[in-house]
């Protein structure tokens, strides 16, 4: 887990920005406080810091390596862990007398690329972001992995490419490169739709990233090459439409007690995020058969109702973990924003992410690595709006030239009414209503808070394409394939890594392994959705892990009081004077969140989501457009228990 930064200048000219690649990666030195290299050669500047968790003596990056004819043909830069490192190495000595100089898991990925190819990356089981430099080819290989739990960003330009960890340090170069950052008025619309910026857009027009489960080429005074090498399908075939009952959840358990293993490797502390849910109490109780001492860590807050603190504390003590508890307060709360949003370069209006940033940065005060859950809910069917399609059943036989009637219909109802909502979401086809997990902002309200508000710029202009991807499949495996693309990658994802390495910890998700995944995707949506419950067969096969008082709750996570908060003394002058301040008159209509904040207020309507994402916005605009509001980022030193 690190950071890296790569300038490949189109002019030759490399090596003469390296004092700028080095001051570039002090805006990232949270994900690498260990070690810092450099080295470059007239074509490319590579940067590094390194978060020494494998081969902490050895394995320092850039790292140079070759076979016997060019002993330094390639240079290598790597972002993650990969987790088959072992498995690897032996593959790679038995075909092709592989010989090793480190123990660590980055050398097997570069003489893999030099056997393999781009192929090198589906060998993988891990999370990466990777950079090789190919002196005999005179091209870069970037790569980023499955699902996109390590970052990306790449920045082309008419003088140079620049590849990164973290947006803010590629800005840093991209007048080097020549490129445009002005604000992506179209990526502001999906964000605010979406309440995430989706991939492969930033709110810069010329920095984008590189999407998961993709590699991409680049040459100097060439366009990079971009190729997708991993396609995740749910669709179940005929041989496997029966791949239900006991040998199923034997499979998934299996797959999980190995994920669990290999993600344990490491040679500091791993430590684990403990919520109420079964996804974080599954890992936890898998993590503790590999380390007696595990401790595990939650957060939450005083409010009634919006805290997970005694669930998490009943799992811990029931197999066995020392706990640790961090309560924030409203307080506590609207001081760290500032600064969260700067580690995440990017506005993400999910508040999950404040306690998060809390329960990390306690987390590293006694371990430098955790595992924790995410995933599980996109592999497995866990979020409860995949029932939705049970209830909406019966509309399938009405024929789609009489639907947009039953919208018309439901249109003349008053608010409120019962049946009211079914039929409006009956009206439409699925690609129509589902759009992810974030379903706030109505069109009309988007347009009423933006100034270019373009009709097609909606969320069907982000989903339609990965919709065409699953045409034929069930309704349930179509929406966890576009949540894939879009929720996990676009908000879990991000918050998951911006917000724990800003405390220079690793964060390991189990759940998201290729193994899992193959296991996962065969499952029938009756495996998924059914008995009145979400992951049914995941709950079947984790029944003898987990303790009988989180079996069936209802998923909650980190949950926030941000509707009590805005509306009462805690935040709601606080949001007030975000927005007042905030220089956004030309993109935000500021008058028409200023009116959302009095209803919510008032009580007349629940506004907090909507309001949320737009203070994210202004807070991400005053720090890096108006330079305005300084986020006060100050070195941390954390001790480590080995």
């Amino acid at each position: 887990m690190c950071g890296l930064i790569g300038l490949l200048s189109h002019r030759g000219e490399a090596t003469a920005h390296n004092d700028a690649v080095l001051a570039a990666m002090e805006c990232m030195h949270h994900r690498g406080p260990d070690e810092v290299g450099t080295q470059g050669t007239d074509d490319l500047v590579f940067g590094f810091n390194r978060l020494s968790i494998i081969d902490i003596s050895h394995s320092h990056q850039p790292l140079r390596w070759g076979p016997p004819e060019a002993p330094e043909r390639y240079t290598l830069v790597f972002n993650g862990e990969i987790y088959n490192y072992i498995e690897l190495r032996e593959q790679l000595v038995a075909e092709f007398g592989a010989e090793f100089a480190t123990e660590g898991d980055g050398e097997p990925i570069v003489v893999g690329f030099h056997h393999w190819g781009p192929e090198v990356v589906k060998h993988l089981r891990g999370m990466f972001g990777i950079a090789i430099w190919d002196t005999v080819e005179r091209r870069l290989f970037v790569a980023r992995d499955f699902f996109g739990i390590k970052p990306m960003y790449v920045a082309e330009g008419p003088d140079a490419t620049i590849i990164g960890s973290e947006k803010k340090s590629v800005a840093e170069l991209a007048g080097i490169a020549g490129v445009d950052q002005s604000i992506d008025t179209r990526a502001l619309q999906h964000y605010v739709t979406l309440q995430y910026v989706p991939e492969d857009e930033t709110l810069n027009k010329g920095i984008r990233r590189l999407e998961s489960g993709t590699y991409a080429f680049f040459r100097p005074g060439e366009k990079g090459e971009f190729v997708r090498y991993f396609h995740p399908s749910f669709e179940v075939s005929p041989q496997l439409a029966n791949n239900t009952g006991e040998p199923a959840y034997r499979r998934i358990t299996n797959a999980l007690e190995d994920s669990v293993a290999k993600h344990m490797r490491a040679d500091v502390t791993v430590g684990s995020f403990l919520s109420g849910g079964i996804d974080s109490t599954v890992i936890a109780a898998l993590a503790r058969r590999h380390n007696e001492k595990l401790m595990t860590f939650t957060t939450g807050f005083e409010r009634q109702g919006y805290s997970e603190i005694d669930v998490a504390a009943e799992s811990a003590a029931a197999i066995g973990v020392e706990h640790v508890v961090k309560v924030v307060s409203p307080e506590e709360f609207a001081a760290a924003i500032p600064e969260i949003i700067w580690y995440l370069d990017e506005p993400v209006a999910d508040p999950a992410l404040v306690p998060l940033y809390f329960v990390a940065r306690e987390a590293r005060k006694h371990v430098k690595v955790v595992l924790s859950g995410e995933g599980a809910d996109e592999l497995f069917g866990g979020y409860t709006i995949y029932k939705e399609p049970l209830s909406l059943a019966p509309f399938e036989k009405v024929p789609g030239s009489l639907r947009p009637y039953l919208g018309k219909l439901s249109a003349k109802l008053p608010e409120g009414m019962r049946g009211k909502s079914l039929l409006h979401r009956g009206s439409q086809r699925l690609e129509d209503r589902y759009y992810g997990n974030a379903r706030s902002f109505s069109e009309a309200q988007v347009e009423s808070v933006l100034r270019d508000y373009r009709p097609e710029w909606g969320h069907q202009d982000v989903t339609a394409p990965i919709y065409r991807l699953s045409e034929g499949w069930d309704p349930v495996a179509r929406m966890q394939h576009l949540d894939l693309f879009t929720w996990l990658r676009g908000d879990i994802l991000v918050k998951a890594d911006k917000i724990t390495m800003a405390n220079s910890l690793e964060l390991r998700v189990p759940f998201l392994d290729k193994e899992v995944f193959d296991v996962a995707r065969t499952l029938p949506h009756t495996e998924k959705i059914s008995h009145g419950t979400t992951k049914y067969a995941l709950r079947r096969a984790i029944a003898d892990i987990v303790p009988p008082h989180v079996l069936e709750r209802r998923k909650l996570g980190f949950p926030v009081p941000t509707r009590h908060w805005l509306a009462g003394p805690e935040l709601h002058d606080w949001a007030r004077g975000i927005i007042a301040e905030s220089q956004t008159d030309e993109l935000v209509d500021k008058q028409a969140v200023l009116a959302m904040l009095d209803e919510h207020r008032k009580g007349t309507s629940d506004h907090s989501r909507r309001i949320w994402t737009m203070l994210c916005f202004m807070i991400w605009h005053g720090i890096f457009v108006e330079k305005r509001i300084n986020p006060n980022i100050e070195r941390k030193d954390y001790p480590v228990r080995l």
